[in-house]
């Protein structure tokens, strides 16, 4: 089953803190999940001020600069990984490198049952 680990992390303490990983480190660690088969992606993000926020209301698209809200904690990463089950999902998770500084977020991917065929 696929799952979505979510690095959330306060973007100012995520590379000032003495706890925060190095992007080797970060490294590593993809590398480690992906040489045991079940990484699928990991991408690191730009800084929550490059982000766009986009929403449709009644056929009318509005585009704002910045996050959807202020948090404390930023969306910094992701990790989408292969695993059994959620148990196995949450201990690769748990050794990803900025859950010292932050918090993952786990969660299952649902499939879309999207035909390849249908969109021709």
């Amino acid at each position: 089953m696929k799952y979505l680990c979510l690095v959330y992390a306060n973007e100012q303490e995520l590379h000032s803190s003495p706890d925060s990983p190095h992007d080797s480190e970060c490294h590593a660690y993809a590398q480690q999940v992906q040489g045991s088969g079940r990484m699928l992606a990991a991408e690191a993000l730009q800084p929550v001020q490059t982000a766009t926020t986009v929403r449709m209301r009644a056929g009318r698209l509005t585009i704002t600069d910045g996050p959807f809200a202020e948090t404390k904690e930023q969306l910094a990463g992701f990790y989408l990984i292969e695993a059994r089950d959620l148990n196995e999902a949450l201990q690769l998770a748990g050794h990803i490198p900025a859950a010292r500084v932050g918090c993952v977020e786990v969660r299952p991917v649902r499939d879309l049952d999207i035909d390849p065929a249908a969109q021709h």
